[in-house]
């Protein structure tokens, strides 16, 4: 008789699980396995099935066909309740915890130890009590602390606690540093290493390869769908992996040709707002993306807002051409020639119940004397948007809610391409975008200061900012600490040094702008 297998049964295995909405193929005949101690890095562009599979494992949505092995348990199909009882949490991008109560009320919620009088929540013992799971976790949160009081770094390090204490030894984290800046992300990354060693399994998803080859054991691929492949981390690249996801090198993604650049057609003189931007000053030229890089709590969004008329300096000029500007709302802004696309789509851009033609349509027909809803030549707009952004859409009339997050970020861009502007200001332009899609919204940004347009670009993704911009601007603690000529000599390593404050002369707050 042979020796017994000392190789651990998998904590999680998918066998075959396909999944059909109407025409489209979600999900074809796609298998994983999971063990306890690994990192499961899942890979793949928009639509190639990683949201579908989340819904399958959470019990979310049934598989048309395959099962999920949970231990020695096979599943045709789960429910919520039955994936939360065998130990998998998710931890999805948007925070699901409530502002309202405090971080220990938070980890306890449905399970909150009372006092002798039924249904008196005893305080003092659930604090106590999450107290010990941070301290375990060498997380530094106050347990009194409202969720509201959070930054969004400690949200989503809330909600893996929160998972802990429901004893899950699987976890599932769809894109958990989307709106994390360096720091934060290196904190979370250092919080998936400590449940690594605690013996978790843990399914992480993200559109930022470098967090992949950072804490992947493995790496899993789909595409269309389909599962293209599972590779050790250790035994392949990002040019590899992204050829697998897309069929083209990843040098494709990251290239462009430069516009010509004229004079300065923009001036920000000064412009401090609330203690958080400070006496910021830059230009932009025709033809020329600026890009604006930082730490988050850098200032950046917030100078944005001011550009935009969303929020009002206390000091400071912003001219553009010949002209000082008085924005005192982003109707001003929009009348005057400047156009911002969001960060946060979601909140503040998108009319997520709406269809995709009256969210492209929306802000022509506010500033244009004909306000009618509907009518054909609005229809005529939105299709040739929809044509020349090639967004992916069974039609005009569709829900935006029902498209990729790069098809509705490029129905966010159609909106401004209807009419002339002079400033465009993309805030985060690819946030929560695959890479094929990444090319794409490059090329409109391009465009735009190709036809001689002023371009501000603020991103937290360095390859992003290194291949776009001509140059870019470093915020730290409210000022724009250095502005940067992009040439061949600057690297990642520069910029941070800048975002973080470690550069030689710790102490210069003065921009210094180099023209080519």
């Amino acid at each position: 008789m042979g020796e017994p297998s000392t190789t651990p049964s998998p904590l999680l295995q998918v066998h075959g699980v396909s999944k059909r909405f109407g025409q489209t193929e979600a999900l074809n005949d796609v298998s994983l396995t999971l063990h306890g101690g690994e990192v499961l890095c899942i890979v793949g562009e928009n639509g190639a099935g990683k949201s579908t599979l989340i819904k399958v494992l959470s019990g979310a949505i049934a598989p048309d066909a395959g099962s999920v092995q949970v231990g020695e348990a096979v599943y045709e199909s789960l429910t919520p309740a039955e994936a939360m009882e065998l130990g998998l949490a998710t931890i999805y991008q948007e925070v699901e915890l409530i502002d309202s109560l405090t971080v220990a009320a938070n980890i306890f919620l449905g399970q909150e130890p009372t006092q002798r009088i039924p249904f008196l929540v005893d305080a003092r013992v659930q604090n106590a009590r999450a107290r010990e799971i941070l301290d375990t976790l060498h997380i530094d949160i106050n347990e009194r602390l409202l969720v509201e009081q959070l930054s969004a770094a400690q949200k989503q390090t809330l909600q893996i606690v929160k998972a802990l204490h429901q004893e899950s030894s699987i976890l599932i984290m769809d894109e958990p540093t989307s709106s994390l800046g360096l720091e934060e992300t290196r904190a979370l990354m250092g919080l998936v290493r400590r449940l690594r060693e605690r013996n978790l399994g843990i399914i992480y998803i993200s559109h930022h390869l470098e967090e992949v080859f950072e804490i992947g054991d493995t790496v899993m691929i789909l595409k269309d769908g389909r599962h293209v492949g599972t590779y050790p981390c250790g035994e392949v690249n990002s040019d590899f992996v992204v050829r697998k996801m897309v069929g083209r090198d990843a040098s494709a993604f990251f290239s462009r040709e430069p516009a010509p650049i004229g004079d300065v057609a923009f001036r920000a003189d000064s412009v401090t707002w609330n203690g958080i931007v400070r006496d910021v000053s830059f230009d932009v030229r025709k033809g020329e993306v600026f890009g604006i890089g930082g730490l988050v709590g850098s200032g950046r969004s917030e100078l944005a807002s001011i550009l935009y008329g969303a929020a009002r300096p206390d000091t400071g000029r912003i001219v553009l051409g010949n002209r000082e500007l008085s924005l005192r709302s982003p109707a001003d802004a929009i009348e005057q020639g400047v156009c911002l696309v969001t960060e946060d789509r979601h909140v503040y851009g998108m009319f997520p119940e709406r269809s995709i033609q009256e969210n492209v349509a929306v802000v022509h027909n506010e500033f244009t004397p004909c306000r009618v809803v509907g009518t054909r030549s609005e229809a005529a707009l939105a299709d040739s948007m929809i044509d020349k952004l090639r967004i992916a859409t069974f039609g005009r009339g569709q829900s935006i809610m029902n498209l990729s997050g790069g098809n509705q970020q490029k129905v966010m861009i159609a909106r401004w391409l209807l009419d002339e502007y002079r400033l465009y200001i993309f805030d985060e332009p690819t946030k929560g975008v695959d890479v094929g899609a990444k090319q794409e919204i490059y090329a409109l940004i391009v465009d735009a200061a190709r036809n001689g347009k002023c371009v501000i670009m603020i991103s937290s993704d360095m390859p992003e900012l290194l291949s776009m911009s001509d140059r870019i601007g470093v915020m730290r603690e409210g000022r724009m600490v250095r502005v940067f000529d992009n040439d061949s000599d600057l690297n990642e390593q520069e910029l941070i040094r800048y975002f973080m404050g470690e550069e030689e002369n710790n102490g210069d707050h003065e921009a210094h702008t180099e023209h080519q």
